[in-house]
């Protein structure tokens, strides 16, 4: 996923979107809750939802330069505790599930972004959310409910800009992009050594 360098300097000429207020809660141990969702840390009890989830070719298709689905629970167990080992008081990766049943929806996550470099991908200043849903809780808003939380946490944290990056044919998360407000600023290989779509979020001033 990516944007060209010159891109920023030139969309910073631009003026910018700022924040809409959204409801949410945030409550300790950076776990978020909507009307609808809860936004918590992964456990070892998620395996079996994670592994189910990115066994599948349409949530995979568009992760990554090179696309693959999990073949074995082992690494969605493995990719847990990389989450888990994610410190940090703004950042984090976090399980997406419903209040009413508590049953998992997805993946949330704000990051920094790795920039384009041909070798090693190292991170940015930049900072990233992204999202990535179980197929069968598509299609009930859940990405820029569980979005908008992730969001208000960032900006109370005191980041005053979020970026998203997509890949030019995941129309799907664009549409998710501008239904949170981001702005559009066109596409860049700044990031992941590839072409992508570029999306911003600021802070209120």
């Amino acid at each position: 996923m990516g944007t060209a360098q010159w891109g920023l300097s030139r969309w910073e000429r631009r003026a910018r979107p700022t924040r809409r207020k959204r409801d949410v809660t945030i409550v300790p141990m950076d776990k978020l809750t909507t009307a609808r969702l809860q936004l918590r840390s992964w456990s070892d009890e998620d395996a079996d939802f994670l592994f189910d989830m990115y066994r599948r070719w349409e949530v995979q298709r568009f992760i990554g330069l090179e696309p693959r689905v999990m073949a074995e629970r082992t690494e969605a167990v493995a990719s847990i505790e990389r989450r888990r080992a994610l410190d940090h008081p703004v950042h984090g990766f976090w399980a997406i599930e419903r209040l009413t049943d508590h049953v998992l929806v997805g993946n949330l996550l704000l990051k920094p972004i790795p920039v384009s470099g041909g070798q090693a991908l190292l991170p940015a200043d930049d900072v990233e959310i992204g999202w990535h849903l179980h197929p069968d809780r598509w299609g009930h808003g859940y990405a820029t409910e569980a979005g908008a939380a992730v969001l208000a946490h960032a900006f109370s944290a005191g980041l005053s800009r979020v970026i998203a990056v997509t890949a030019p044919e995941n129309v799907a998360s664009q549409a998710v992009c501008r239904r949170l407000g981001m702005r559009y600023l066109g596409e860049t290989r700044a990031y992941y050594d590839t072409t992508c779509k570029l999306f911003e979020a600021e802070m209120e001033s």
